[in-house]
């Protein structure tokens, strides 16, 4: 990458590689697999064993219209270090920009961990906030996407969307806005007042956030732009409030940023009794409104370039 614009809020753009942060998204160019063959719309299967139902009931009569792109669907996390988990989406922003492979939607509930963006680690605190994350008991790491510290648990998702893109650069602020309005309809659709834009004070701000009632952020996202393709990760809190609010107060005090703790917001706060996989379900269910989803697993290629880059998203004891 060679230049990061600052996460979170408009700015120019260089022309070359572009870190962008906080929200947004375009539709990739069309491609699909088996053109003019006919075939059943795919059901995509959760991690327990439970069938998501009906992903495709809606969206394979929108296929007709505007034909959908095929979309590798990786379910699960690797089980390995947090800074593995993290590297493996620029590594295949990488393969699929580069054409070695076809797009990718990942999904998965991670370990403990805070994800620095770039701009954290020039702060004077950047050491003192990384060792207030470990006191928490979370693993910092340092994201290849932009935006201000962010923390989650296994009571949280994460998605990574990666895509190819002839509007890699051009495209970056109607990705932003068309996921975030997809992901609001998701939430809406559990009974949640779901919105899309900033919460004033909220950790890593951007316009793009998804919150509640206009009070409490719920969803933050990120963009790495490539020629060739872009990455888009989510991070939806679904139960953790307590323990990201307390990890949050301790790393932006150490990173002396100013923000309100009362903005972090969490799903199930909003709904009681939703789950994790009741979220899952419909996020996925909204994305394979625009997609084919095809579950599939994390092969050799891609986690040996995950492994190979996994360095760079360490951060040193």
């Amino acid at each position: 990458m060679t230049a990061t614009t600052p996460p979170c809020r408009r700015a120019a753009v260089p022309r070359a590689r572009a870190t962008l942060a906080c929200r947004a998204r375009a539709r990739a160019p069309a491609r699909q697999r088996n053109a003019g063959v006919p075939r059943a719309a795919p059901v995509v299967r959760h991690l327990q064993g439970r069938l998501i139902p009906s992903l495709h009931q809606r969206s394979w009569q929108a296929a007709r219209v505007t034909p959908a792109l095929d979309v590798d669907l990786f379910q699960g996390r690797l089980d390995g270090e947090p800074a593995l988990e993290v590297a493996l989406a620029p590594a295949l922003l990488e393969l699929v920009a580069g054409g070695q492979r076809g797009p990718v939607l990942r999904c998965y509930r991670p370990p403990p961990t805070v994800a620095f963006g770039r701009r954290d680690t020039f702060l004077p605190g950047f050491a003192a906030a990384a060792g207030a994350a470990r006191q928490h008991g979370c693993t910092p790491v340092i994201r290849a996407a932009g935006g201000r510290a962010a923390a989650y648990d296994e009571g949280c998702l994460v998605l990574d969307e990666v895509m190819p893109a002839t509007d890699w650069l051009t495209g970056i602020e109607a990705r932003f806005a068309s996921d975030s309005e997809r992901q609001a309809a998701a939430l809406r659709a559990l009974g949640i007042d779901a919105r899309v834009g900033e919460v004033p004070g909220e950790y890593c701000p951007g316009a793009f956030t998804v919150n509640a009632g206009g009070a409490r952020k719920l969803i933050g996202a990120a963009q790495r732009a490539v020629p060739g393709g872009w990455l888009l990760s989510t991070v939806v809190v679904v139960s953790s409030t307590a323990r990201v609010r307390r990890v949050l107060e301790s790393v932006y005090d150490a990173l002396e940023l100013d923000w309100d703790p009362a903005t972090v917001g969490a799903v199930a706060d909003e709904v009681p009794g939703v789950s994790i996989d009741d979220v899952e379900t419909a996020l996925l269910a909204a994305y394979a409104q625009r997609y084919h989803l095809h579950p599939a697993v994390v092969g050799p290629r891609e986690l040996t370039a995950a492994t190979e880059r996994v360095a760079r998203h360490r951060v040193p004891a």
